[in-house]
C-alpha cells in the first residue's frame, strides 16, 4: 500500500465530461471555458473569473495587470511556493518578505506593519498574502493596512477554494470573492481541491482588471466588437496592442474542472473530517498541531504537523510507503533569493517552522484504514 501526501480523485463522471468535449467541435477556445469560469465565480462568490493555464500563469498575469515594473516593491509571505514571489520578479519588481504568524502560518500583520514603517511612505505598491495550507487570511484586516498605505492586494488562494473567514459584521467571506482583494488566484494542479491536470483561475470584482486579464492571457490581442480597436480592416481583424502570453486553458481541462467543481463542497467537508481525526489522535503527544481558530473555515489543502525529529519521521514514513512531504523551504532561503537579498536568519518564525514541519497525507479519498496506518506509524516508537 502506497499512501501519497496528496492525490487527485477522478470519477467516471469526470471521464465522461472530458470525452464529451473530445467529441465536440472545440478542444480549446470554446464555450466550455466560459461555463467553467461562470461556475467557478459562482462557487467563490466573485463577479468575474478568468481561466488560465496554471497558477503561476495566473500570478504572472495579475502582476502584469497591476502594472508591476522595476519600480514596484511588494510584500509577501516566505512560506509559500516560489511562484508567489517569482511573479513580481518576472515583471522586474522587488520582493520583500514579512515573517509569519505561528498560529495561522500566514502573514503576521504586525510584521507587515513594521516592514511598511521601515521604508519611506509610498515605497511599497502591493502585498501578496498566501492562504497557506488552506487557512484563509483575514483580508478585511489586511485591507485596512493596505488602504492606509495605498497598496493593492493580490491573494494567493491556491490552497483555499471553499475556505472562508468571518468578517467584523459576522458575514462569511470566501477566499477569492473579491470583496477585499483586487485579484485572487487559484491552482488546479492534481493535488489541489479541483484538478484539471494543470490549470488556474483568477477572480476579481474589478471590470477593468477583468478586461485586461482577458487580453493578456491570449497574446495581448483584442478582437472585433472591442471599442478599443485602433483600426478595423474587416471581420477577420484583430490587434495586438501590448505584449501578452498564451496562458489559455483548454476546453478539455475546463470540462474536467466543471465536473470536479460539483464535488468541491463534499471534498472540503471530507478534508475537515480527516483533519479532525488527526487532531484527536495527536492530542497529548509530542506532535505539534495548529490551534483550531474559531473565526475561519479551513480548506485543508494540507495537514501540517511540527516535530523536532522531522527528518527521522520523514524517513520512517517513507520506509513504510507513506510519502509525507515538506511545505515549503521558505522562499527567502532559496539560493536565487539569498543572492538577491541575503535574508537567511532574519525571519525566525518561518525558519523555526521549516525545521520541524511535515505535511501528512490529506485528500478526500484517503480511507480510515489508511489514515489509521499513518497515525500508528507516526506514534509507534
Amino acid at each position: 500500500m502506497i499512501i501519497p501526501y496528496g492525490k487527485q480523485s477522478i470519477t467516471q463522471g469526470d471521464i465522461d465530461a472530458v470525452v464529451n468535449v473530445l467529441k465536440s467541435d472545440f478542444l480549446t477556445q470554446g464555450p466550455t471555458i466560459t461555463t467553467f469560469e461562470k461556475n467557478f465565480a459562482e462557487y467563490i462568490g466573485s463577479k468575474y473569473a478568468v481561466a488560465v493555464s496554471n497558477g503561476t500563469a495566473a500570478l504572472h498575469l495579475c502582476a502584469m495587470a497591476l502594472n508591476v515594473d522595476s519600480n514596484t516593491n511588494v510584500i509577501t509571505s516566505p512560506l509559500t511556493f516560489v511562484a508567489s514571489a517569482n511573479c513580481i520578479r518576472y515583471c522586474g519588481g522587488n520582493v520583500f518578505f514579512a515573517d509569519i504568524d505561528p498560529n495561522t502560518l500566514t502573514l503576521d500583520f504586525a510584521k507587515v506593519k513594521d516592514l511598511i514603517a521601515s521604508k519611506p511612505k509610498g515605497f511599497f505598491k502591493g502585498i501578496i498574502p498566501v492562504d497557506f495550507a488552506g487557512y484563509p487570511v483575514n483580508l478585511e484586516e489586511l485591507k485596512m493596512i493596505a488602504d492606509e498605505n495605498d497598496l493593492w492586494i493580490l491573494e494567493d488562494a491556491c490552497h483555499a477554494p471553499g475556505a472562508y473567514f468571518i468578517d467584523n459584521s459576522g458575514v462569511k467571506q470566501n477566499s477569492g470573492n473579491g470583496n477585499f482583494a483586487d485579484l485572487s488566484i487559484f491552482s488546479f494542479h492534481p493535488v489541489k481541491h479541483i484538478a484539471t491536470g494543470e490549470g488556474g483561475m483568477i477572480t476579481t470584482n474589478d471590470d477593468e482588471l477583468y478586461k485586461k486579464l482577458l487580453q493578456l492571457r491570449s497574446h495581448g490581442m483584442i478582437y472585433q466588437g472591442n471599442d478599443k480597436l485602433i483600426e478595423n480592416h474587416g471581420g477577420w481583424y484583430m490587434e495586438m496592442q501590448e505584449l501578452g502570453y498564451n496562458y489559455r486553458l483548454s476546453d478539455i481541462q475546463a470540462a474536467l474542472g466543471i465536473s470536479q467543481l460539483t464535488k468541491a463542497k463534499d471534498g472540503i467537508i471530507r478534508r475537515n473530517e480527516i483533519a479532525e481525526f488527526y487532531n484527536i489522535s495527536f492530542q497529548n503527544t509530542e506532535i505539534q498541531i495548529l490551534p483550531k481558530l474559531s473565526n475561519a473555515y479551513h480548506a485543508y489543502h494540507m495537514y501540517v504537523i511540527q516535530i523536532s525529529e522531522r527528518r527521522e519521521l520523514y524517513e520512517k514514513l517513507r520506509q513504510n510507503k507513506i510519502y509525507a512531504q515538506v511545505h515549503y523551504v521558505p522562499v527567502h532561503m532559496m539560493p536565487y533569493y539569498q543572492k538577491l537579498y541575503g535574508l537567511v536568519g532574519s525571519l525566525p518564525v518561518v525558519e523555526n517552522y521549516y525545521a520541524k514541519c511535515l505535511s501528512l497525507p490529506m485528500y478526500p479519498t484517503l480511507t480510515k484504514q489508511e489514515q489509521e496506518l499513518v497515525i500508528s506509524t507516526i506514534l509507534k516508537k
